[in-house]
């Protein structure tokens, strides 16, 4: 088994001299997405607007449900599929950027996934906005090559275009809705479709030849809509929708409720992960209630909940009434990453610092941005860290020893320790840390999403979840874009989960 990042700075991707082969998978011309652009932007407003004159999403995606099931889709949105007691399955979070983010993790992607059943998307399956001619380079090209099938559950960004294009790929060809009537002039709903982003009209010639990528019947996969549970083996598996603001609906609630019922064991998948960055965040129900409520209870059986939508890889083993529930974020599967060096001690959930795992580690994230925006500041003296110091000067903020040996000693310097405290670098979890807690958000939110890079390492990540009637192996793995990790993928974390 090769080096992770946890054991040498090679294993990190660092020092590697010889890249990936990824570059000979992708289109001859990729055009790189910026959020910094204003186009961008603007194209993705839906979720603003949403939050300032009402979120449509839950009448939305309950008039695709009835779609769905006027055409014959399962009532209980049970795919049932016949595996054995010992199956496996992927899944990847935060895909569709369809650049070298995106394609750097599919060589080692490949590799692991060998003989598994099936895998699953979490979350932001195209970006920008989830439009329906992206999907021939962010979703069919890259994948072509994995035999079996693929189910997703959406993220915003795939609700930026009302999930016209994700229901047409996942859910049999969807056709458009009818439009609504227009609302009565000046009011919220007014407003609200004044501003809203509207689906574009697909190129259906470009789509079908993209559906060819991916057209042997191994790998042709319909799902009943974009929330569904997988019965395989001795576990179920249910996948939620969390649309634009990160909730669901009442009519999904109702479901998620109903089919949680009985003594199988349950993975969750969904949108918006439950503990993140150190943060609970239950996820509201229309009505009444979270979606948490129903994962804590006794009575349904879940053995873990994972989460895309934030861009690199956490694990929070939290005990529930006397059993232990892990909840992870697995959105590294190819798009920007967000931070884990903001991220302060952790102390949540009755999970402290040493059970919480993070991929990047919070001092190859930092190494990470300290490069980028010396870069793009022109001013590379100044905010460069060596991995090292940026290992240590990590450590002496959140009060552990260094996870990664840094061999000979390090001095942390004043200047080492502003470039830390400029890129926003986690703390202890004290009153000072969470009087700064305001500026760590506004850090990860308006400086993260610029960190787009298109050289290795990338610190991308992916899971595979070996399943038995004992227990499911879940382990992460590293992409880095170098060959290393390509040939040989590094396992970051790896968790037993008993189901007995």
């Amino acid at each position: 088994m090769s080096d992770s990042s946890r054991d040498t700075v090679e294993g990190a991707g660092w020092s590697a001299s010889e890249p990936g082969t990824y570059r000979k998978l992708l289109p001859g011309r990729v055009k790189k997405l910026s959020w910094l652009d204003p186009r961008t932007l603007w194209a993705a407003r839906n979720g603003v607007v949403a939050s300032w004159f009402g979120d449509p999403t839950g009448r939305t995606r309950a008039r695709w449900v009835a779609q769905r099931a006027a055409a014959g889709a399962p009532a209980d949105k049970v795919i049932r599929r016949e595996e054995a007691d010992r199956f496996s399955f992927m899944v990847i979070g935060d895909t569709g950027e369809g650049d070298e983010s995106q394609y750097a993790v599919v060589p080692g992607f490949l590799r692991v996934s060998q003989g598994t059943s099936f895998g699953v998307i979490a979350s932001d399956v195209i970006y920008p906005v989830g439009r329906a001619d992206d999907y021939g380079t962010k979703f069919f090209r890259p994948y072509r090559d994995y035999p079996a099938p693929l189910y997703a559950i959406p993220g915003n960004h795939d609700w930026y275009e009302d999930l016209g294009g994700f229901m047409r790929v996942f859910c049999g060809d969807a056709p458009p809705l009818p439009p609504e009537p227009r609302p009565r002039p000046l009011g919220r709903d007014w407003w609200r479709a004044l501003l809203w982003h509207r689906p574009r009209p697909a190129d259906e010639q470009r789509l079908a030849e993209a559906r060819e990528l991916r057209s042997a019947p191994g790998q042709r996969a319909v799902q009943p809509g974009p929330y569904w549970a997988i019965d395989a083996g001795p576990v179920r598996i249910v996948g939620i929708d969390t649309g634009l603001l990160g909730t669901i609906d009442a009519e999904q609630g109702a479901w998620l409720r109903e089919v949680s019922r009985g003594p199988r064991p349950k993975i969750l998948l969904t949108g918006s992960p439950l503990y993140v960055d150190g943060e609970h965040h239950p996820c509201p129900i229309e009505g009444g209630g979270t979606v948490d409520d129903i994962v804590r209870d006794p009575a349904h059986h879940y053995v873990a909940a994972i989460g895309g939508d934030i861009h690199n890889y956490q694990r929070y083993p939290v005990e529930v009434g006397g059993r232990t529930i892990q909840y992870v974020v697995s959105g590294g599967g190819g798009a920007f990453m967000h931070a884990t060096h903001t991220i302060p001690r952790v102390s949540v959930g009755g999970v402290e610092e040493t059970g919480f795992r993070c991929y990047p580690l919070r001092g190859d994230s930092l190494a990470f941005y300290s490069r980028l925006y010396g870069r793009r500041l022109r001013l590379r003296r100044f905010f460069t860290l060596t991995e090292a110091e940026a290992m240590a000067v990590v450590a002496e903020r959140i009060g552990v020893p260094p996870v990664r040996s840094p061999g000979a000693p390090v001095r942390v310097t004043r200047r080492v320790r502003l470039v830390a405290s400029l890129l926003g670098a986690g703390r202890r979890t004290d009153r000072r840390a969470r009087l700064r807690l305001p500026v760590r958000k506004i850090y990860t939110r308006l400086f993260s999403p610029s960190s787009a890079t298109y050289s290795p390492p990338f610190f991308k990540s992916f899971l595979r979840l070996d399943v038995t009637a004992e227990a499911i192996r879940l382990r992460c793995f590293a992409a880095t874009g170098n060959l290393a990790q390509e040939l040989d993928p590094p396992v970051e974390d790896e968790v037993t989960v008993p189901l007995v």
